[in-house]
């Protein structure tokens, strides 16, 4: 993270991949679109991109995972709690360059799934 900015121009390989997994679907592309336009709790959010909510909530943890949204819990004035997600700042530079840098650092999953 550079000044508040997750900064994915030199990720390691599993950030590269959990980044672009993560950009690799079209709900979540919306769902960033939407939250690009303003900050928004989960239900509004659901209504507004035409999700159930169970559905929108797995897309929104996919991308908090990655980087790309932060969640807030906050209470409403009636009392209830509310989850407000927002696009997180975060730049993408692609290069050529960078994914082979970023594949030098990838975990090797044979070896975790060696080890279990």
């Amino acid at each position: 993270m550079k000044d508040g900015i997750v900064d994915l121009s030199e990720p390691s390989g599993d950030d590269l991949l959990k980044a672009l997994s993560a950009l690799a679907n079209p709900h979540r592309l919306r769902i960033l679109a939407a939250l690009a336009e303003g900050r928004n709790y989960v239900s509004q959010l659901a209504r507004e991109i035409g999700m159930s909510r169970p559905l929108l909530h797995m897309h929104l943890q996919r991308l908090e995972a990655a980087g790309l949204v932060s969640g807030t819990l906050e209470l409403s004035e009636d009392g209830k709690a509310m989850k407000y997600f927002e696009v997180a700042p975060f730049a993408l530079r692609l290069t050529p360059e960078t994914v082979a840098e970023a594949a030098r650092t990838l975990t090797d999953e044979r070896e975790s799934e060696g080890s279990r």
